[in-house]
């Protein structure tokens, strides 16, 4: 496979990623398949706004479906998403207490920023 179209495929992944709700929706579906309702009523958000994701999650090609009456059920197409969202869990909580113990340079820096913006004003 094409190294470049390898990577064009990551970032379509990435870009379905990049919101909250599909990343929560992604990790309600690690538990298993799930219905368009159940995934509405566990995440609390309106089933339209939930259709929206899963059809962006699924042109990515992240999840499945199946229809079975008229309840359309929705799975995980990579069993490795469980433990990449995990692993990302980890690092992030690993990250927030390694900042706890230390204070950012970075806020000092947007502070300092934000301070001397105004001042010239």
């Amino acid at each position: 496979m094409d190294k470049k179209f390898l990577y064009e495929q990551k970032a379509q992944i990435f870009k379905a990623l990049a919101n909250p709700v599909r990343l929560e929706i992604i990790d309600f579906l690690a538990d298993g398949e799930k219905c368009v309702c159940e995934i509405a009523d566990a995440l609390h958000y309106e089933q339209p706004h939930i259709s929206k994701s899963l059809l962006k999650l699924k042109e990515a090609g992240l999840i499945g479906q199946r229809k079975e009456g008229l309840n359309v059920y929705y799975s995980l197409q990579f069993g490795c998403m469980r433990e990449f969202l995990h692993c990302l869990d980890t690092a992030l909580s690993e990250k927030s207490l390694q900042e706890t113990k230390a204070p950012r340079a970075v806020n000092f820096l947007c502070k300092r920023k934000t301070k001397n913006f105004f001042e010239n004003k």
